[in-house]
């Protein structure tokens, strides 16, 4: 992805608005937007901003589950299925 392709100041935001945002649904690449020619802000595509978000959601939950393993926090699989078993027994009661 090539950000550079994608840079607007402000101005043209501002004079353009309704342009982006139908560009944004066709075209999956986010645009940047400047301030006195400094990046300022990214306006990205609903969809798209919600697939991110479940990514890092998910790697989270990935580094999350590394530093357990890591750590040496780990049981096996059997008793973790027999805790859930439990669990959903209660549950029922």
């Amino acid at each position: 992805m090539k950000l550079s392709e994608q840079v607007k100041p402000i101005s043209y935001l501002k004079a353009h608005a309704p342009e982006i945002i139908r560009t944004l649904k066709d075209n999956p690449q986010p645009v940047v937007i400047t301030l006195h020619g400094e990046a300022k802000a990214i306006l990205q595509d609903v969809g798209r901003y919600e697939e991110t978000q479940e990514t890092l959601a998910l790697l989270k939950v990935l580094a999350l589950t590394n530093r357990q393993v890591e750590e040496g926090k780990l049981r096996p699989a059997s008793e973790s299925f027999a805790r859930i078993r439990k669990r959903l027994t209660d549950d029922q009661s």
